[in-house]
């Protein structure tokens, strides 16, 4: 059989509905509604430092589901940047059409509320999240930002056909109001933790020779050595599932003294610094597989956007095809 499997970062997928209340037990109905009063400490709205958080753009909704929807046609997909349970039910339910009927995702550590979770025409088994994971060199919190999240990928008699394992890790964003070069060597450093915790929990979750993918978005390129440390697990490098992969189209072309663009098909974000520096483009967006997984790979895609800043995402999704 062959199944597909991708990645994509949702950029900010936030629900609509932006506050919590309590409400008296005894509640009168009149003329078919309700009303409800709100007191000072019966009610608060959803704020990342002072700020409100918003719902993301319809539009830009109906951008990411019509790649996913319409292009991707992932069987499995890993997803980043989504609030909670709740709302990628909602997506899926109201963009996608209910096309998977298997969801997981489970609250992680981001306090802007952004998660990563998995989407899945084929069943699902057990669901494990890492977030509790530490690193030796900060014992005392957290590594991962967000999660690494472990499904189990099933086929229809319940059998399991690979592990999937998707991560957040550290962004490069440092605050305006923070020294910008000892956050860029903060950020790396977290990252590298990041990449090294990864391939402890890999090495201890998978036998040699066992058939998982590592994906989602990795804040970093393929070839970075703060993730250097997650690409061997167990003794065994990984190979990169999207080191061939074709775009769906070509990429927008620059505009003048901007540079040629990219000198690749392989990238997924595009960085556009202030002053006179070109865009990078850069393979943010990653799946690796295992050896055993590296011998089944058929192909490998990624969906090229149509307008620089993005089409309702950042990030551009990417996915493999497998033959299992």
């Amino acid at each position: 059989m062959q199944i597909s499997i991708g990645t994509f970062n949702l950029n900010n997928l936030f629900s609509r509905y932006n506050f919590q209340a309590k409400i008296d037990e005894n509640i009168e109905e009149e003329t078919g509604g309700i009303t409800m009063t709100f007191g000072e400490e019966d009610f608060k709205v959803r704020t990342f430092k002072g700020r409100l958080v918003r719902e993301k753009n319809p539009r830009d909704t109906e951008a990411i589901a019509a790649r996913i929807r319409d292009v991707m046609n992932a069987d499995v997909l890993a997803v980043q940047e989504v609030e909670h349970i709740q709302i990628l039910k909602d997506f899926n339910r109201s963009h996608l059409g209910g096309m998977y009927p298997h969801v997981a995702l489970i609250e992680g550590n981001d306090p802007r509320m952004i998660d990563v979770g998995v989407m899945s025409k084929l069943p699902l088994g057990a669901i494990t999240s890492h977030q509790t994971a530490t690193h030796p060199d900060d014992p005392n919190r957290p590594v991962f930002g967000r999660d690494l999240l472990q499904v189990e990928v099933l086929d229809d008699a319940g059998n399991r056909l690979l592990t999937l394992y998707n991560t957040h890790l550290k962004s490069h964003f440092v605050p305006f109001d923070q020294d910008q070069e000892a956050g860029r060597i903060a950020a790396n450093a977290r990252r590298r933790r990041q990449a090294e915790i990864v391939s402890k929990i890999i090495s201890r979750q998978e036998r040699r020779g066992g058939k998982f993918v590592l994906l989602g978005d990795m804040n970093d390129p393929e070839d970075s050595v703060d993730l250097a440390p997650m690409l061997t697990v167990d003794g065994e490098v990984l190979a990169n599932g999207l080191a061939n992969a074709v775009e769906t189209r070509p990429p927008k072309e620059e505009s003048p003294g901007q540079g040629n663009g990219p000198t690749s098909p392989q990238w997924t974000h595009r960085f556009n610094p202030d002053g006179p520096e070109p865009p990078r483009y850069e393979l943010y967006d990653q799946v690796w597989l295992s050896p055993a997984l590296s011998q089944k790979l058929v192909s490998a895609h990624i969906d090229r956007r149509t307008k620089h800043g993005g089409d309702g995402s950042d990030h551009d999704p990417a996915w493999v095809v497998l033959e299992l």
